[in-house]
């Protein structure tokens, strides 16, 4: 594995290369960084595998680390990134805020992509109940500005774990301690975390450009987990799909599904990777 870095605007990117035979795979997420991809691109040694710590997080650093990143933002980088690797086109497996980022670039880029594999994108805008959902994600940032990561974090964990709508009280409903997470209760003041304080909003919030998305030369599939079905990201990924007239592929496993036990997730990659290797054949 290669490690190198990037200059791009605003930013200094870097990313791993992972040498294969075959044509060059892009795994993209946000805020998770390259490590949570380790157990995922060990499924594809014949294949050139890259990852990449996004802007402000991990080894990739910005020049205004207090100012919110956002999806234009990312998609530029990866764009910078796919001209850095020989300019494409490439296939790309993006996950999460990694998905929403992904999307912009292809509407943007598309000779740069060949297949882009779109893993539950928590795009709240689609949602029927998009009023509620939005309203749910300025409150966790509200809470995280006025309380802590802690606190905060919690209510992320309820809103993304909600089967079914948001409800319209998401912010006066109770929930647990931050200690039943093994989180810590106090504020230590620190508002430096990656997803409550640099992605969270403009993440969620985005509109994506659905004309363009259309009419772009990239193949575009949706991704969805089989055990978070009426999860946000899974709702939000099947609602994307049906404004590009698709339907969306389902893959092993939860939100999650590529992970090997990092960050203490374990989901199903090599199962996953089977039925990835299938869409991008």
């Amino acid at each position: 594995m290669i490690t190198r870095t990037l200059d791009t605007d605003g930013a200094v990117i870097t990313y791993d290369v992972r040498e294969g035979d075959g044509p060059a795979l892009l795994l993209v997420g946000s805020p998770m960084q390259a490590d949570g991809f380790v157990s995922l691109a060990a499924q594809f040694p014949d294949r050139t595998v890259v990852t990449y710590d996004p802007r402000g997080i991990g080894r990739s650093t910005k020049t205004e680390p207090a100012v919110e990143s956002t999806p234009d933002q990312h998609a530029d980088d990866l764009h910078r990134l796919i001209d850095a690797l020989g300019g494409g086109p490439v296939d790309v497996f993006a996950s999460s805020g990694g998905a929403v980022n992904a999307l912009v670039l292809v509407a943007r880029h598309p000779s740069q992509v060949r297949t882009l594999v779109a893993h539950e994108p928590p795009a709240a805008q689609e949602l029927p109940d998009s009023k509620a959902a939005l309203a749910a994600c300025a409150d966790i940032r509200r809470t995280y500005e006025e309380h802590g990561a802690g606190p905060a974090m919690v209510k992320f964990f309820v809103l993304t774990g909600t089967r079914g709508e948001v409800p319209d009280d998401f912010a006066e409903r109770p929930v647990p301690s931050p200690a039943e997470f093994g989180m810590p209760v106090e504020d230590d003041g620190d508002r430096t975390d990656p997803l409550l304080g640099q992605n969270l909003i403009s993440c969620t919030h985005h509109e994506h450009d659905f004309t363009a998305l259309r009419a772009t030369s990239t193949r575009i599939v949706l991704g969805v987990g089989a055990e978070s079905e009426g999860e946000l990201a899974h709702r939000a990924g099947r609602c994307v799909a049906e404004r590009l007239g698709s339907e969306p592929v389902v893959f092993p496993s939860h939100h999650g599904g590529f992970l090997g036990g990092e960050f203490g997730m374990q989901g199903d990659p090599e199962s996953f990777a089977v039925t990835l290797r299938q869409v991008l054949a």
